[in-house]
C-alpha cells in the first residue's frame, strides 16, 4: 500500500513540473519553424504543427519505462535539490534552440558541475530546496548519466529518422541541393528515489548503491532529450543510425566508467568528462563527415530524385520511397518537374511511374488517379528553378 500511495504521489509530482508544459510550447514552436522552413523551399508543409508535440510526448514513453525499471532495480536515489538543477539546466540549455544541446551528456553534465560550484562556493547560503545537493553520489549520478546516454542513443536509432523535415539550399556553386533536418525531442518519464520519506528497503540486496538514509520517497519527473543533425550526404536513416550507435557505445563506456567510480570515487569526474566530451565530439565529427561527403539529394541527370514525400499523399500510397529516382512517368522520361506534369497528363486516369530503387535496380508503382489529384501526387524534388525552392508536385 505504502508504494502505490508512493506512485500515486510520483504521479502528482509529474503533473505539478515545469516541464511538463514548457515542452508543450517548446514542441509547437520547434513544428512552427519547421514549417516556415518547409514552405520557403516548396511552398508547403510535410507535417501538421502539431506533429512534433505528438512525437515529443509518446515515443520516448518506453524508453522512459526501461530506464526507470533500471533505476527501481538498483536503487538509485537522488537528492531533490538535483532534480532541481537538472530541471534548470534543461531550461537553460533549451533557451538556445538548439536541440543538440539537449543531450543527456549535456543535461546532466551541466547540473553536476552546477552542483560542484555551490558546494564549492556557496554551501552555507544555498536556498532550502538545494540545501540537500550536499548528499550527493557522485558514482550513482554518473551512473544515471551513462544509463541515461544508452537511453538517447535508442531512441535516436529507433525513432530519430522518422519523418525529418526536407529542405533545399544552394551549394557553394550556385546550384540547389537537398537535405533532411532531424530535430527531434523526447519526454522520458523516470521514476526517481529521494532520501527522506514513508519507504524503506524490503530486500537485503536492495538498494544495489547505498542510499543516503534509511527511508525515501518516489518522485516521477519528465526528463527531456533532444537532437538534431543535418544530412546531405546520405539517406537520412543510415546517417543518423550511425550516429546513434556511436552514442550507444559512448554511453556503455560511461557506464562502466562509472560503475567502477563505486571503488573509486574520482573516476565518476572522469565518467562525466568523457559523457560530455564524447558528445561534443560526435556532434563536430558527423558534421565534418556529412560536409565533405557528396551532396546526396541534387538535381540528376537522368530522371529526378525524390527529395520528400507528404504524408497520406498518392506518393505515399503508392510506396514511394525518399531517395528513389524517377525515371519515366506514363511511358515518358523525365528530368525536370514541367515535364513530369506533362507526362501525367497524358493519362489522367491512371499514373504509371519507372522508379530507381535504393538498391539501384529497377521497379514500377502504378496508383489510378482521380479527379482533381492528378496534379497532387505529394513529391518533393530538387530542381534548377527561377525563383526560390521547388514546389510539390
Amino acid at each position: 500500500m505504502a508504494w502505490i500511495m508512493e506512485l500515486l504521489e510520483g504521479a502528482v509530482h509529474f503533473l505539478q513540473h515545469p516541464l511538463t508544459y514548457y515542452f508543450v510550447l517548446y514542441a509547437l514552436l520547434a513544428g512552427y519553424f519547421r514549417i516556415k522552413k518547409e514552405r520557403s523551399s516548396f511552398y508547403t508543409k510535410v507535417e501538421v504543427i502539431y506533429d512534433d508535440l505528438i512525437f515529443t510526448y509518446t515515443k520516448g514513453l518506453f524508453a522512459g519505462l526501461i530506464v526507470s525499471a533500471a533505476v527501481i532495480l538498483t536503487g538509485i536515489s537522488l537528492p531533490i535539490g538535483m532534480i532541481v538543477l537538472i530541471g534548470a539546466s534543461t531550461v537553460v540549455l533549451s533557451s538556445f534552440f538548439r536541440l543538440q544541446w539537449l543531450s543527456a551528456a549535456f543535461i546532466m553534465g551541466l547540473a553536476f558541475a552546477a552542483s560542484v560550484l555551490l558546494m564549492t562556493f556557496a554551501e552555507n547560503s544555498l536556498p532550502p530546496f538545494l540545501n540537500e545537493i550536499n548528499q550527493l553520489n557522485s558514482a550513482v549520478f554518473a551512473v544515471l548519466t551513462g544509463i541515461l546516454l544508452i537511453a538517447e542513443g535508442w531512441l535516436v536509432y529507433r525513432s530519430g529518422h522518422l519523418r525529418t523535415s526536407p529542405s533545399i539550399l544552394k551549394s557553394s556553386r550556385g546550384l540547389p541541393i537537398g537535405r533532411h533536418l532531424a530535430n527531434r525531442l523526447w519526454m522520458l518519464p523516470l521514476i526517481l528515489f529521494v532520501p527522506g520519506g514513508t519507504l524503506t528497503s524490503v530486500f537485503s540486496w536492495w538498494p544495489v548503491f547505498e542510499m543516503n538514509g534509511q527511508s525515501f520517497s518516489l518522485f516521477i519527473v519528465p526528463f527531456f532529450i533532444g537532437f538534431h543533425q543535418e544530412v546531405r550526404g546520405s539517406l537520412p536513416k543510415e546517417s543518423i543510425q550511425v550516429t546513434a550507435k556511436r552514442i550507444i557505445w559512448l554511453g556503455v563506456i560511461t557506464l562502466l566508467i562509472a560503475g567502477a567510480s563505486i571503488w573509486w570515487l574520482p573516476l565518476a569526474f572522469a565518467a562525466m568528462i568523457i559523457a560530455i566530451g564524447g558528445r561534443i565530439f560526435l556532434i563536430i565529427r558527423q558534421k565534418i563527415n556529412d560536409q565533405s561527403a557528396a551532396f546526396f539529394f541534387s538535381k540528376k541527370d537522368k530522371g529526378l530524385m525524390i527529395l520528400g514525400i507528404l504524408p497520406k499523399s498518392p506518393a505515399e500510397k503508392m510506396g514511394l520511397k525518399v531517395g528513389e529516382t524517377i525515371t519515366k512517368v506514363n511511358g515518358a522520361f523525365v528530368k525536370t518537374t514541367n515535364e513530369f506534369y506533362e507526362a501525367l497528363q497524358k493519362n489522367r486516369a491512371l499514373c504509371k511511374l519507372e522508379i530507381i530503387g535504393l538498391n539501384g535496380e529497377i521497379r514500377y508503382a502504378q496508383r489510378a488517379t482521380y479527379e482533381g489529384e492528378h496534379h497532387e501526387l505529394g513529391l518533393l524534388f530538387v530542381e534548377q528553378q527561377k525563383k526560390k525552392g521547388s514546389q510539390a508536385v
